[in-house]
């Protein structure tokens, strides 16, 4: 499988060394940022060709498309690549907080008969309110995210745990459209943003990420909790968040695959 990869950082880069520097049927063979100096050095680094632009990336021969750059690069993006055939995996989902967009994508990814995939990232249990919610039977969810307060804009010099905010997941997503990617992940895969009760803690005594969802529906009850450590190289990205882009790249390829 020939992949295409739009960004460059430390998501990028664990793919490279993922994909890459193994024998695997998945190569990353084309890839373009907009820091085009460290692209095109990192291309070379791993046998990949870099692009500095958009369209000259779209006119090589790609199975797949992966994004691990920006939300405001998803925006730019996704429609060309749709409209060009080929399927693409985003994991900047915070451009989804503009459901004009959202239903845009939609709309694309239908005409052109092609497919848009969004990991799972920092969570789990999205499966699980998928199937819940198949035949609207999914009645309430509820997402406690727990931040460390240096991590979120406005509580960096707080000392006591304290809830920033205590609302539906579209307010939280408008608020915090780079810190709530787990509330939209979930609101697509549940009840939607505007019925998604969400609350967010800053916690100066936690180094950690940790994220609890609960629901309640037709199919009973259930609640996860998931606790994430940090990226070695980059202590500001989740690396469950990483392992989910890598393994929806992987997905492609398998024969069997759980869904």
């Amino acid at each position: 499988m020939r992949i295409g990869m739009l960004g460059c950082g430390n998501i990028g880069t664990f793919l490279l060394q993922s994909l890459n520097n193994k024998k695997t049927d998945e190569k990353i063979v084309a890839i373009h940022s907009r820091n085009v100096e460290k692209t095109a050095e990192i291309a070379k680094q791993y046998g990949a060709s870099s692009y500095e632009t958009l369209e000259s990336f779209l006119e090589t021969d790609l199975d797949l498309v992966v994004e691990v750059a920006t939300i405001e690069v998803v925006r730019q993006a996704t429609l060309p690549v749709l409209q060009k055939g080929i399927p693409l995996i985003i994991s900047s989902i915070g451009a989804f907080s503009n459901i004009g967009f959202l239903n845009e994508v939609k709309q694309i990814s239908s005409q052109y008969n092609v497919h848009v995939y969004i990991p799972s990232g920092a969570v789990g249990g999205l499966d699980v309110l998928q199937s819940a919610n198949v035949l609207n039977g999914l009645q309430s969810v509820q997402l406690t995210t727990r931040k460390p307060a240096h991590s979120l804009k406005g509580a960096e010099h707080i000392t006591t745990e304290k809830v920033i905010f205590e609302g539906i997941a579209k307010d939280a997503i408008d608020r915090y459209p780079r810190n709530m990617n787990v509330a939209i992940a979930i609101s697509l895969a549940g009840i939607g943003a505007e019925k998604t009760a969400v609350q967010l803690i800053a916690d100066p005594t936690i180094e950690k990420n940790i994220h609890t969802i609960s629901a309640e529906g037709d199919f009973g009850d259930f609640s996860i909790e998931v606790s994430n450590e940090a990226m070695p190289q980059n202590p500001k990205t989740s690396y469950l968040a990483a392992l989910s882009v890598l393994s929806s790249v992987k997905e492609q390829s398998r024969r069997l695959k759980i869904l």
